[in-house]
């Protein structure tokens, strides 16, 4: 196969570039270069070093004249000068020089209307393979030998800024160039950060194509019926939508168009620490096959077995493995509109319901609202406790545009389309972090069965009255005590204080939204 330069992209005097090797050939220059080691029974691990999670504080987007007017500064979009940006690209093309570098080209999202054709171009072997597990494959040599990307990403983790240079705060780096339609990443090996700039972009181009973006995962029943699962890293994603009655359609990321439901990417990044085989025997099974990468999980050297419930060096330990892996999905990764939409919290304060029935109106406040806690490990420089926080669509770090605009997009199509839509609490009942337990994953299963069969459209229901949530007051399999939290509190007066300390956080957030919601949504505020 004939292979392009590089040279389009000021890549010149590199040792060998390696063009779109295939698993095999990537495992022994990872070996061979000392980036990993195989695991029993055959997946790779690797470590990340320093950086063990994402680094928000060190992405930026290049303010340019293309894009500064449609882009909602201040926050988690940092604006970066067309100078700086062309200082530390010069330097990062001076540091490739004499390196090996390794190419994959693939495809961004499954809808082939809306498709973005990628390019990823890594300085490391396991980086590589990571964007060949995450990323949807050309199969097809004709058309990877015609492939033109229409964004590039150079990830080059052995590159460290210089903050009084390069105008960063730390060594790390991750900048948005949307004129030049390029991403650089360097001083960070966290893989996580290729994947959610590929997310970053398309968050900013399909919703200017109506087509609504998404950080959900989604799955269909037998019926073809299909779910929508909102949240964090850390608030079950993953390991709720792996659901073995139902089929996978993608993991994290989604795109909403006209004719349904799409995945924007072809493999899964799963959290495995203390991963349980019965619970989550899906995802355990995908640790121990080749071609899985294992990001921080511990290992015996000796042995090569590992070890699920190692913390010692991050709780967000990863796997990152295409969804092949997994027998029971939706292989085309697409899927009709959705009829359930479920948007996952982890209720740090342990106040929320297990699971309440959401209006068209209350669902437009919480998804702009988009409450959960951040999860230990999951962002550089957290503490071991859950902090509460309000992610705006429950994905703020990766929405270039301003946050109505999905927000419109959201409440057109729920109006539109009219499917159920539940608030999910899966952290803590029975009091908060540290004094109640975390809800069992068993029991969110069932009562997500339930509202899906339709069962919960029959159960008696009752009104939470803090937030003037829908509660049913029974579902099959699981206690009738769980489902109104405040049973669930020894210290009634406790559970009603916490209930208007978060009623309170609600509306204090919800307050930068008020000039841009209508009066109906403003409505569905706590009380």
């Amino acid at each position: 196969m004939k292979n392009p330069s590089l040279s389009h992209q000021g890549i010149r005097n590199v040792t060998a570039v390696h063009w779109n090797m295939p698993t095999g050939a990537l495992y022994e220059k990872i070996v061979s270069r000392g980036e990993g080691l195989v695991a029993h029974l055959g997946p790779i691990v690797v470590r990340t070093g320093a950086y063990t999670g994402r680094s928000p504080k060190d992405k930026f987007i290049v303010d340019e004249p293309s894009s500064t007017k449609k882009l909602s500064w201040g926050g988690e979009n940092q604006p970066f000068t067309v100078e700086k940006f062309n200082l530390i690209h010069y330097r990062l093309l001076a540091y490739l020089q004499g390196r090996d570098l390794f190419v994959q080209d693939c495809y961004a999202g499954a809808d082939k209307r809306y498709q973005m054709s990628i390019r990823l171009i890594t300085a490391t072997a396991w980086q590589n393979l990571f964007a060949r597990n995450m990323f949807i494959r050309i199969k097809d040599h004709k058309e990877l030998e015609n492939h033109k990307p229409e964004f590039t990403i150079i990830a080059a983790p052995g590159f460290h800024a210089v903050p009084e240079l390069d105008g960063t705060h730390s060594e790390a780096f991750i900048i948005v160039n949307f004129a030049k339609k390029l991403v650089l990443i360097g001083g960070t090996s966290y893989a996580g950060e290729i994947k959610k700039s590929v997310f970053t972009i398309l968050n900013y181009y399909l919703p200017q194509r109506e087509v609504l973006s998404m950080h959900c995962s989604a799955n269909e029943g037998k019926k073809r019926d299909v779910a929508l699962f909102f949240g964090l890293s850390g608030t079950g994603k993953t390991s709720l939508s792996a659901d073995p009655e139902r089929k996978l359609i993608g993991d994290d990321e989604h795109g909403w168009g006209d004719n349904g439901i799409f995945n924007f990417e072809g493999g899964c990044y799963a959290k495995v620490i203390r991963l349980s085989p019965k619970a989550e025997p899906d995802i355990y099974e995908c640790t121990r096959r080749f071609g899985t990468i294992l990001e921080n999980v511990g290992m015996d050297l000796s042995t090569r077995r590992l070890d699920l419930n190692d913390d010692s060096l991050t709780e967000n330990t990863r796997a990152a493995y295409p969804i092949t892996h997994l027998k029971n999905i939706v292989r085309d990764g697409m899927g009709d509109h959705p009829q359930n939409i479920f948007m996952l919290a982890c209720d740090a304060f342990g106040v929320l319901p297990p699971i309440s029935r959401l209006t068209p109106e209350q669902a437009a406040y919480h998804f702009l609202s988009g409450y959960t806690a951040k999860v230990a490990g999951t962002e550089r420089g957290m503490g071991n406790e859950p902090q509460a926080t309000f992610s705006t669509c429950f994905g703020a770090p990766f929405l270039p545009l301003p946050p109505a605009h999905y927000a419109q997009l959201f409440r057109e199509k729920i109006l539109k389309y009219r499917p159920a839509c539940w608030l999910v609490n899966t952290g803590w009942t029975g009091g908060p972090f540290g004094v109640g337990h975390r809800m069992e994953i068993g029991y969110s299963r069932a009562l997500l069965h339930a509202a899906m069969s339709g069962k919960l459209d029959k159960a008696e229901t009752f009104q939470e009255p803090f937030f003037g949530l829908t509660v049913p007051a029974a579902c099959p399999g699981v206690p009738e005590k769980l489902l109104n939290p405040r049973d669930t509190w020894k210290d009634k007066q406790a559970y009603d204080d916490k209930a208007r300390e978060l009623s309170a956080r609600f509306r204090d957030n919800f307050a930068k939204y008020a000039p841009h919601v209508g009066q109906e949504v403003l409505g569905a505020a706590p009380r």
